[in-house]
């Protein structure tokens, strides 16, 4: 009898906390950038962008770890502003894009980051696989704003800047003269559902 009270009283607390559900987000493919930028030779730097891209946030400010993010980038939207160069990245070298059509991330843990300015700041941990390879990365990543809009929606942004080393994922065509460290910039909104 004691027992089956303990079992009782262990429930209703149980359902008695609340439980943190996440809202659902889905990324603004117009309001959202990847950019990169490679040393070439050690003189300048080559950028580029990623044109196409996709992703689902579910985001809880006030609960972090039940924050989920997930990106698909089409590998072949890839544009650095000059045709030739393209062809070539998207080629066996490099991105190999006919047999690895998308590079992926989805997050398995999400933790809040100190921040001595004031800043919302997550270290976000999750796969990543690109060029055939998947790596486990922790990615920054910045709450820049959320709320309502002019255009009647809800919106959240993020921004996160890190650096990859391209090697990691089986592409080290010429490493050396091109960098081997790519600068990665991603921007983005995300529509609450």
């Amino acid at each position: 009898m004691l027992t089956r009270q303990l079992l009782l009283s262990a429930v209703a607390v149980v359902a008695a906390v609340p439980t943190t559900r996440a809202a659902n987000f889905e990324v603004d493919p117009s309001h959202t950038s990847v950019v990169f930028s490679v040393s070439h030779l050690g003189y300048s730097y080559t950028y580029g962008m990623f044109r196409d891209v996709k992703g689902t946030v579910e985001f809880d400010k006030a609960s972090p770890e039940a924050c989920k993010f997930r990106f698909t980038i089409d590998a072949a939207s890839l544009n650095t502003m000059n045709e030739k160069r393209d062809e070539h990245l998207k080629g066996a070298d490099f991105f190999n894009v006919k047999q690895f059509p998308q590079i992926t991330f989805e997050s398995t843990a999400v933790a809040p980051a100190a921040s001595a300015d004031g800043k919302t700041l997550y270290n976000v941990t999750g796969k990543m696989t690109m060029h055939g390879v998947e790596k486990e990365v922790t990615l920054p990543i910045e709450l820049l704003g959320e709320g309502e809009t002019p255009f009647k929606d809800y919106r959240a942004g993020f921004m996160c800047q890190t650096t990859l080393k391209r090697s990691d994922f089986d592409m080290d065509f010429m490493v050396g003269p091109i960098g081997d460290s790519i600068g990665v910039t991603v921007s983005f909104e995300a529509v609450k559902k």
